[in-house]
């Protein structure tokens, strides 16, 4: 599943390649995807409009177009967009085309039909998607203040894994980041954050930040033959400097030990026992 770096990628790219071009027509091929309106009422809506801009709540990707209304896109796992033109075949599980008067077009292949689209006004927007109203620190919107993270960190509760993967703490951060911010941070998985020294909390402060934004400056993580590619069809190389995420049983980067997976809530996770503390 991608995670903010990969989602701030894609819209990036969306910005700068859909932006100020007019929609031509719309093709919705299955069923499922369209959550609001009804199926025929977001294909005929969208029909002749103009997107303006596309920006990002969370990991909610909002295609601003006419008269002050949101096409929102969340993709699910092995979800992607592509640019492409008219002539080229559809793949398999392509669940949206969005053809351009010029330009070509914008398509949404969902394998695992776990993505979903809306045409949505400012208010249904907050209305349908309340959880944007409760997002925590991005690492890519804004700079993150240290006294501001220390202050929200410290009055969390949990496991710290948990705590880093709560879209209320920090945005867009899943298993893959957190464990390696947690690598970076010297700090074990299941820490309490009550319990870390100031100097461990400056430590995981400067993961956050230094582990999200070297992940968008090397264009995303992309794991396996399915994984996350960007707009333009081509993964990213931030997997080459993975630390610890999918990488049991190979020596640790820090220490002479192996890599440790061990369960964790309802998947793994990822460490370095030697030096994760």
């Amino acid at each position: 599943m991608a995670e903010l770096p990969e989602i701030e990628l894609l819209r990036r790219d969306l910005d700068r390649e859909v932006s100020d071009k007019k929609l031509k027509s719309v093709d919705v091929p299955g069923a499922g995807l369209v959550k609001h309106p009804k199926k025929a009422g977001f294909v005929k809506d969208l029909a002749g409009v103009k997107i303006h801009s596309v920006s990002r709540a969370g990991l909610l990707l909002l295609l601003k177009v006419d008269d002050d209304r949101y096409v929102a896109l969340s993709l699910g796992e092995r979800s992607r967009l592509t640019r492409n033109q008219a002539k080229d075949a559809a793949v398999t599980g392509t669940a949206l085309v969005l053809t351009f008067t010029q330009g070509g077009q914008l398509r949404l292949v969902d394998p695992k039909k776990q993505a979903s689209a809306e045409l949505l006004t400012a208010d249904e927007l907050a209305d349908r998607h309340p959880e944007i109203t409760r997002l925590g620190l991005d690492a890519v919107d804004e700079p993150i203040a240290w006294t501001d993270f220390a202050g929200r960190l410290v009055r969390r509760e949990g496991k710290l894994k948990t705590v880093l993967m709560d879209p209320t703490f920090l945005v867009g951060i899943g298993p893959m980041y957190s464990d390696e911010i947690l690598f970076h941070a010297g700090l074990r998985f299941d820490r309490e954050p009550s319990k870390l020294s100031n100097q461990e909390i400056r430590r995981l402060y400067r993961a956050v930040v230094e582990t999200v934004h070297e992940a968008v400056k090397y264009g995303g993580t992309s794991l396996g033959a399915d994984g996350w590619v960007g707009l333009s069809g081509k993964p990213g190389d931030y997997q080459q400097f993975l630390a610890v995420y999918k990488r049991d049983g190979e020596m640790s980067p820090r220490a002479r030990g192996p890599i440790v997976k061990t369960r964790f809530g309802g998947g793994y996770t990822y460490y370095c026992e030697q030096t994760q503390v």
